[in-house]
């Protein structure tokens, strides 16, 4: 096929003779291999609804990672079949799709591999056939769903209809009549209680919106109102069959149309119609929170108050800084709710011991917690620069958030924290230097304690917090000058500890952050202090995970330290060593690092000869200016030292 496509390519461009032979001569069986397509496409990602092993029509509860790439493959195989002929890829379709009405070829199987096929041909047709196309397809799956019968049947056709319309956007775009037809016709779906149907009407209306969101927000001719508007009318009524998972996405999918709105009034506006329904709520359970303050103990209460602060998240995720009226009505009830919550799990965990912790009651606690520390989190990270929106809600947060953090006990602290305060790090930079000494104090030495006991306890935690420490360190590096020694020698001391990590993902968080550290310390002015004090230890840890075979995957930032370090050696104006500590005085730094280097490595390898190890050594400062030479300097060695020894004890 792939050779048939090679031969035709040249022709089709020149027009010749030949190749519309060959087309023709071909056609019979390319005809024949569209109808077998159609008839055995797999299945989509986007459906939901299958049938299970009893002929049942059920929500699917797996996905198929085979039946996945299967489908990739014949959908590029039909696309590549309709651009050969258009013309009898539509009337094939169409022409089972009439079967499908009349009767005649009926089948649950036979309508979805016909429709998954439809729909994974998408692009491929020019604009107007592909109207021509659609609106016959559309029509006629919508007179399918109206005459059967039978709830299976309808959760069937209702699927299909949901895949084909979510794979035209453009076709939707141009057809305003259309799109209205299929959204509402989405909205009837979600109150269809069959397993699957309002999933897969919610996250094709996530996907439409997503890709017409304009439509929405513009009158449109004979309309009375934009769409969104007439949404938000019936919000109520659309919404009152849908799980509270399906309400979040589709309060996200409105975020989008709003967010689509150019006017701030009508925006705004929007958002308030959007979220009066959880907002009604939320001032319902705050005000009982007033009068009794046990109201927020309730499991009922505390579902609701989860609920509420999820579809605030949604809507802020869609919407971006437009949310930002939305937050400020919430912000502070929302922190006395999380402040409140966090002294109750750790109350609960104190007089429980560990095991309180796993309780339903605890756990659904926290769920709120972390669920507030998100939204602001999805909140600061839409939201473009404005940097009051970071100066106005930041300082609330450092009591409520960073004070708790510090006071819980280490079972009671959400790792959310450390990723929240690394957020608003990298989004307001410098802006946040005069708090990170207030960050530092709060997560630093009490998160250190957590994650250094062993590689294992609280993995979520360890990520977040090396994450925090890079944004510091990248963005906001003076508050590390202003450390004590002790304060930045913990620093230091930390990052070694994450490259020594065996979880790949920390080590490179850890060897990212040691290079940047290393490059602003360079140009700081600082260099002589901060390297008489760390050069060695750094060499030395770095030579100890470069030789071990369990931190593989960070050798090209393992070499790039290294390579940082023996650069740097030549613009020190003090001596790196002690000279208390050494049989002679060194003319140089590079010879005193050259003659470390050949004891460090003779004392880990003394399987290697010391002519050997100084052969090594002098090549490294040798190619040090050329980082691929001095990286396969390394590599050769690395080799070398393993063909004398199976396993390298490094002494640190």
């Amino acid at each position: 096929m792939m050779g048939l496509q090679a031969q035709m390519v040249p022709g089709m461009v020149d027009g010749g003779t030949a190749v519309k032979q060959r087309r023709q001569l071909y056609s019979g069986p390319l005809s024949k291999l569209r109808m077998l397509m159609i008839c055995r496409m797999a299945k989509p990602e986007e459906v939901l609804i299958v049938e299970d092993e009893n002929g049942n029509i059920v929500r699917e509860t797996m996905k198929d990672n085979d039946v996945l790439v299967q489908y990739k493959i014949m959908r590029e195989t039909l696309i590549y079949l309709s651009h050969l002929d258009h013309e009898d890829t539509e009337q094939q379709m169409l022409k089972k799709l009439s079967k499908q009405l009349n009767g005649e070829d009926w089948s649950w199987n036979n309508l979805n591999t016909l429709c998954w096929a439809i729909g994974s041909i998408s692009g491929s047709m020019v604009e107007e056939q592909e109207n021509r196309f659609l609106v016959m397809v559309i029509r006629d799956l919508l007179n399918l769903c109206e005459i059967t019968k039978g709830k299976d049947n309808k959760a069937v056709i209702a699927s299909n209809i949901m895949y084909v319309v979510g794979q035209y956007p453009r076709f939707l775009r141009a057809h305003w009549k259309f799109l209205k037809t299929v959204v509402n016709k989405l909205f009837e779906f979600m109150h269809e209680m069959h397993p699957g149907v309002q999933d897969m009407a919610c996250d094709t209306f996530l996907k439409i919106v997503q890709k017409c969101k304009r439509k929405f927000v513009t009158q449109q001719v004979g309309e009375n109102e934009p769409f969104v508007s007439e949404l938000l009318s019936n919000l109520a009524t659309t919404i009152a069959d849908l799980e509270p998972h399906q309400i979040h996405t589709f309060y996200e999918s409105v975020g989008h149309m709003i967010q689509a709105e150019s006017d701030n009034t009508n925006r705004d506006e929007y958002l308030k119609r959007l979220m009066s329904l959880p907002n009604q709520k939320w001032a319902e359970i705050i005000g009982q929170a007033s009068q009794s303050i046990d109201i927020l103990k309730n499991q009922d209460v505390i579902r609701s108050v989860l609920n509420i602060l999820q579809t605030n998240t949604s809507v802020a995720s869609s919407l971006g800084p437009h949310f930002f009226p939305q937050i400020s009505l919430i912000f502070l009830d929302m922190l006395t709710v999380y402040r409140m919550y966090s002294e109750l799990v750790s109350s609960t965990i104190a007089e429980g011991g560990p095991f309180a912790s796993r309780t339903s009651f605890v756990k659904l606690l926290r769920s709120v917690k972390r669920e507030t520390l998100k939204l602001i989190e999805t909140f600061v990270d839409k939201a473009e620069d404005l940097p009051h929106i970071g100066k106005q809600f930041v300082p609330p947060m450092m009591d409520p958030v960073l004070g708790d953090y510090a006071r819980n006990v280490p079972d009671a602290r959400e790792s959310e924290v450390l990723s929240l305060f690394a957020t608003i790090i990298n989004k307001y930079k410098g802006e946040m230097l005069e708090d990170v000494p207030r960050i530092f104090e709060a997560v630093f030495q009490c998160t250190l304690e957590m994650i250094t006991k062993n590689f294992e306890d609280y993995p979520e935690h360890r990520l977040k917090f090396f994450s925090l420490l890079r944004a510091i360190g990248t963005h906001c590096f003076q508050a590390l000058i202003q450390l004590s020694s002790q304060q930045l020698k913990l620093v230091i001391d930390s990052i070694n500890w994450a490259f020594r990590h065996t979880e790949r993902n920390i080590a490179e968080t850890g060897l990212s952050l040691l290079l940047e550290i290393l490059k602003k310390f360079q140009a700081s002015g600082f260099q002589n202090q901060f390297y008489k004090t760390y050069f060695l230890t750094i060499e030395q840890e770095i030579f100890a995970v470069l030789t071990d075979t369990f931190h593989k995957p960070g050798f090209k930032l393992h070499v790039s330290v290294l390579q940082h370090l023996f650069c740097a050696v030549d613009g020190l104006t003090e001596p790196l060593w002690d000279a208390s500590s050494v049989p002679y005085q060194y003319t140089d730094n590079a010879m005193f690092v050259r003659d470390y280097t050949i004891k460090l490595l003779g004392t880990s390898f003394p399987n290697m000869t010391v002519t050997e190890v100084t052969k090594f050594v002098d090549g490294l400062l040798s190619s040090k200016l050329d980082l691929p030479s001095f990286k396969n300097h390394i590599r050769d060695f690395l080799v070398q030292s393993k063909e004398f020894s199976v396993q390298v004890t490094f002494h640190r």
